[in-house]
């Protein structure tokens, strides 16, 4: 018989599982395509409404596919911080394209690491560390906003 604990746990996981297939803009179908048919996208929803349990192997090979460390999967007790009017969503692609300002590049490297953030194409700076990115290159934060607009940085 299945405790209570075991089904949240199986819930949170599959909850965290949808996040990050959300961030790295994949439905179920493109990660089984992505996958050569590896993950089912019938099997991937399953775990990702927690239904179904998910093996350590194949855990493994979801942080595998997502690029990201196995950690990165397992959901945590920290609430989920919900995007509000004043932050920005960056283009991690454009970012590393482009000739972006050096100290852009390297406070978006510095959130990703304090949040584990690794989804590899989008990270969302919250409008206070705009603000503090801004004080930092003698800007406002509207301008500093309008500049990495224009340069493609912000979606």
């Amino acid at each position: 018989m299945e405790s209570h604990d075991d089904a949240s746990a199986r819930e949170r996981l599959g909850t965290r599982l949808r996040q990050l297939r959300q961030q790295q803009r994949y439905s179920l179908h493109d990660v089984e395509d992505a996958s050569g048919g590896e993950v089912k996208a019938s099997v991937l929803g399953a775990y990702e409404r927690g239904e179904r349990a998910v093996s350590i192997d194949r855990l493994l090979r979801l942080a595998e596919f997502y690029r990201v460390p196995i950690s990165e999967l397992l959901p945590t007790s920290e609430p989920v911080v919900e995007r509000s009017e004043g932050d920005v969503v960056i283009d991690l692609v454009a970012l590393e394209e482009r000739d972006a300002e050096p100290a852009v590049r390297r406070y978006v490297e510095a959130i990703q690491a304090r949040r584990g953030d690794y989804n590899g194409r989008v990270l969302t700076v919250r409008g206070s560390d705009l603000e503090t990115l801004a004080a930092v290159l003698d800007a406002t934060p509207a301008a500093l906003r309008r500049r990495l607009t224009e340069e493609g940085i912000v979606r």
